[in-house]
C-alpha cells in the first residue's frame, strides 16, 4: 500500500463526498470514484457505502481510516525527524581517523561536539590503514593526503608536510646526512603501514621526478607516536609529519634533517559525495576546523622556512 493511497482514502473518508474530494485534488468526481474502486479491487473489501451525495465508512473502511491515519502521522514524524536532521545534528556520527591525530585534535573535538549537541552520539574508530569508509559505514574520515577516489567530496583542515626528522643527540653523535644517498648509513626509525613500501620513503619535486631513498635501522613500529617517542631518545632519523614535530623544534628537541625533502600530506576531512550533508556531519566539520584554527594561532602546527634551515 502507498502513502499516496493512504492519504487519498482519508482525505475522501474526512471529505464525504466525490465533489469535495475532487476539488481538493483538482480532479473530477468520476476520477475520484474511478480510484476508490481499483483501491476496494486491490483489496478485496467494500470501504464505502456510496450515495448520489454522500459516502460513508463500512465496518472494514473504519478499521482502515483508523490504521491510515497512524501510518500518515508515523510517516510525517519521521520526515520531520530526518528534515531537522538537516539542520540540528542528531542521531549516530561514525569518525574514521588516524591514531594519532586523533588524540590530539579529533577525541578532544567531539567531546565538545557531544556537549554542544546532547541529540548526538559519536563512534570514533582509529587506524592507520586506510579504510573505505562507504562500504564500512563510516560518515567522515579524517585523513592524510588527496582522497581516495573521485566520489569522494575533501575539505582541506590544514597544510601539511612530512619533514625527516631527529633528536640533537642522535645528530651530535652521528652527523646529519647532507644528501639522500647518505640516508643509507644512517639509523632510520620506520614506520610501517598496510599497503605502503614502509622502507622507502619518496619526496616532492614540483615539476620533476619524486626522489626516494631505501632506508633501514634497527627500529620499526606501526604505531608513530612510539617512533616518535624513540626519535626524541635520539634513536635515529624518521620522517614525520610537521603537525607532530613542530613544537619540538621550536622548542630545540628535534632538528630538521634535508629540509627541502619533504613529502605533501595535507589533513582533510573525507566524506562520500551527497547532495544533502547532514547537519551531523556539517557541523562537526565546521568545529574541527574550528578548534585547528585556534590551535594554530596559539601553537602553529606548520614550521616557518626559518625554522627549518635553523635547525640543520
Amino acid at each position: 500500500m502507498s502513502e499516496g493511497d493512504l492519504g487519498f482514502f482519508v482525505l475522501l473518508a474526512q471529505r464525504g463526498s466525490f465533489v469535495a474530494t475532487a476539488r481538493d485534488m483538482g480532479v473530477t468526481a468520476s476520477a475520484v470514484s474511478r480510484r476508490l474502486a481499483r483501491l476496494e479491487d486491490r483489496l478485496g473489501v467494500r470501504l464505502m457505502n456510496r450515495t448520489t451525495r454522500r459516502v460513508s465508512l463500512t465496518g472494514e473502511g473504519e478499521a482502515y481510516f483508523d490504521k491510515a491515519l497512524r501510518l500518515l502521522g508515523e510517516i510525517e514524524e519521521l520526515e520531520g525527524s530526518l528534515r531537522a536532521g538537516r539542520d540540528t545534528p542528531t542521531g549516530l556520527l561514525r569518525v574514521n581517523a588516524t591514531f594519532g591525530f586523533s588524540r590530539l585534535h579529533i577525541a578532544p573535538a567531539i567531546s565538545e561536539f557531544c556537549t554542544r549537541y546532547p541529540g548526538i552520539d559519536v563512534q570514533m574508530v582509529v587506524t592507520d590503514a586506510p579504510m573505505n569508509i562507504v562500504e564500512q559505514g563510516f560518515d567522515l574520515n579524517i585523513r592524510f593526503g588527496d582522497p581516495p577516489s573521485s566520489n569522494m567530496v575533501q575539505r582541506l583542515l590544514q597544510r601539511n608536510r612530512r619533514f625527516m626528522c631527529a633528536a640533537p643527540a642522535y645528530l651530535d653523535r652521528c652527523g646529519a646526512p647532507t644528501s639522500l644517498q647518505e640516508l643509507g648509513r644512517h639509523d632510520c626509525i620506520v614506520l610501517r603501514q598496510e599497503h605502503d613500501l614502509y622502507d622507502v620513503w619518496r619526496f616532492d619535486v614540483p615539476g620533476k621526478d619524486s626522489p626516494s631513498a631505501r632506508v633501514g635501522g634497527r627500529l620499526s613500529t606501526n604505531d608513530g607516536d612510539i617512533a616518535r617517542e624513540w626519535m626524541l631518545g635520539g634513536h635515529g632519523i624518521m620522517l614525520r609529519s610537521e603537525w607532530d614535530i613542530a613544537r619540538h623544534v621550536r622548542e630545540g628537541r628535534l632538528r630538521v634533517v634535508l629540509p627541502d625533502h619533504f613529502q605533501t600530506a595535507n589533513i582533510a576531512a573525507i566524506y562520500p559525495e551527497r547532495n544533502h550533508l547532514a547537519a551531523k556531519v556539517r557541523v562537526f566539520v565546521d568545529l574541527l576546523a574550528e578548534r585547528i584554527r585556534a590551535t594554530n594561532a596559539r601553537d602553529p602546527m606548520q614550521l616557518t622556512e626559518a625554522q627549518r634551515y635553523s635547525q640543520t
